[in-house]
């Protein structure tokens, strides 16, 4: 893997392997942004089961705030 270096005020690029630490570090970011994905999917998920227990009583996310709930 590589990574590009660009200097705004020269125009100048330059292109170079990552390092061991950059590499690790680009691994953590990886596995964190994955279970960033997890946790957003896992709240849609159950957002949509709620909204579906909520309908099948007749009853809108909306008419629960009314209730102030």
């Amino acid at each position: 893997m590589s990574k590009l270096i660009v200097n705004c005020e020269t125009g100048e690029t330059v292109e170079r392997e990552l390092n061991k630490a950059e590499k690790d570090q680009e691994k953590i970011d990886e596995a964190a942004i994955a279970i960033i994905q997890t946790k957003a999917e896992a709240k849609a998920t159950a957002t949509a089961a709620a909204e579906g227990k909520l309908a099948a009583l007749g009853l809108t996310t909306d008419d629960l705030r009314a209730l102030g709930l």
